[in-house]
């Protein structure tokens, strides 16, 4: 996956958790499936965001970005910030 469909993929995810939270945010509850929905979004995001992060300093190091690979969404959940 290159950077132009990582973007377009968390753009995609980005939609669908607006959407999400918007409704819940106009007073309307979220089902079960659709707060496990959430908690789905939130960890691919960080996924796709790592990933990118990877390609990038693959690339800044001189290094082939096509060898960077998801991580487990349990080591990009944990990362300190």
């Amino acid at each position: 996956m290159d950077e132009h469909q990582i973007m377009d993929r968390i753009g995609e995810l980005v939609t669908e958790e607006h959407a999400l939270r918007e409704r819940h945010q106009s007073g309307e509850p979220l089902t079960d499936e659709e707060r496990e929905r959430l908690d789905h979004l939130e960890a691919r995001l960080d996924q796709c965001w790592d990933l990118m992060r990877q390609r990038r300093a693959r690339r800044q190091y001189d290094e082939d970005p096509d060898e960077a690979r998801p991580r487990s969404p349990e080591t990009v959940e944990h990362y300190l910030q």
